[in-house]
């Protein structure tokens, strides 16, 4: 450890904000421009995510790098990303980026965005988990332990609570999706696969709701050394996820909520990786949309499940008022359990709405 490094003991100390000045800054608002139209809210949510892995990574080194100076970070897994206001691709955006909570090897990057002006506007709030990693003398990467947080402020002790219960609702969502179907879940099933048994059905199969492609890793999209950057692959995953909604959007399917997007296996200069995005379920006017992505080794000698993502699109007009979207109905026993994850989603997504902690976000159901 450094003796002559500052050592950030509280969130506070750790806080990085980042601007991007898209109302003064032509060639930014350009870079971020989803088409070449005047449209609202015309900000590629893809690219953002990178922004946004970016600055998490540079916030969870403000406080590892205070003890260990030759540490990186790398990204364990994206939490969530909820989106709150449309965001207006005229305005300056202001992220604040701070930790919230630390663990044993861990620690939780919050993103709060925003936009000033009249009305200032809460666009996003983003969590990240964070791994401190070492390399030692037997040349290999180890986690490495880390100091807890101390809380100054009434802020920060809230922001650290909030952050646990998000790690024990993830344990939760992930004990319940194991879970077999309750009767009622099973009745929703079962009335999916009669109407298909109904001759001359015209119904919107979860089987044919499918985006696949393939990406190869190059050193721009390299982070640290022999590393690819997260966020580039969490950016790759939602435009297979985009194309895939627009499968049973109507019309524009606007981006609204990102589910927990855990990174399994490193990625690697010149490994092949494999997207493949599934529609799973949709609500009245909300599209889930499941992203697997498989990592094959340069060598071809390693094929392992990388990451899994999950986006939740809402289907909007031009004025961005939402719009029905079709029932889908799985066939398979894998169809299956990804629609009634998508349906629990839904449900735990509606209860939460219920909550005097959260802003309204952008309307979905």
């Amino acid at each position: 450890m450094s003796s002559e490094a500052f050592r950030p003991k509280s969130p506070g100390d750790t806080a990085l904000i980042r601007h991007l000045p898209f109302g003064s800054d032509p060639k930014l608002r350009r870079r971020f421009q989803l088409i070449d139209e005047p449209v609202r809210s015309n900000l590629r949510a893809g690219l953002f995510l990178e922004v946004l892995d970016k600055l998490a990574e540079d916030t969870a080194l403000n406080y590892v790098r205070g003890f260990y100076p030759e540490a990186r970070v790398v990204t364990a897994a994206m939490d969530s990303l909820l989106v709150r206001n449309v965001p207006d691709d005229s305005r300056d955006m202001v992220l604040y980026a701070s930790v919230n909570i630390v663990g044993t090897t861990s620690l939780e990057v919050g993103i709060r965005v925003e936009q000033p002006g009249d009305p200032l506007l809460h666009v996003a709030s983003a969590y990240f988990t964070m791994v401190a990693r070492l390399r030692k003398e037997d040349g290999h990467e180890h986690s490495v332990p880390l100091p807890p947080l101390e809380y100054r402020t009434a802020l920060e002790e809230e922001r650290a609570e909030r952050a646990q219960k998000r790690k024990e609702s993830y344990r939760e969502a992930r004990n319940a999706a194991e879970e077999p179907p309750t009767r009622e879940e099973y009745g929703m099933l079962k009335r999916l696969h009669e109407a298909q048994e109904k001759p001359n059905h015209h119904l919107l199969l979860a089987s044919e709701l499918v985006a696949e492609g393939w990406e190869r890793t190059y050193p721009e999209h390299e982070n640290v050394p022999q590393k690819i950057f997260g966020g580039y692959v969490a950016h790759r995953a939602f435009m297979y996820a985009h194309i895939c909604s627009e499968l049973v959007a109507s019309h524009r399917p606007l981006l609204v909520s990102v589910d927990r997007i855990n990174f399994y296996q490193p990625v690697r200069m010149g490994d092949k990786l494999h997207f493949v995005s599934r529609v799973a379920y949709t609500g009245h006017t909300s599209i889930s949309v499941e992203t697997s992505i498989t990592r094959i080794s340069r060598d071809r000698k390693s094929t392992a499940l990388s990451n899994v993502c999950t986006f939740t699109f809402v289907n909007v007009d031009a004025a961005l008022n939402p719009l029905p979207v079709p029932a889908i109905y799985p066939t398979t026993y894998a169809e299956d359990a990804r629609y009634l994850a998508g349906y629990r989603r839904r449900q735990a997504y509606l209860n939460r709405q219920t909550s005097a902690d959260v802003d309204s976000p952008v309307p979905h159901a």
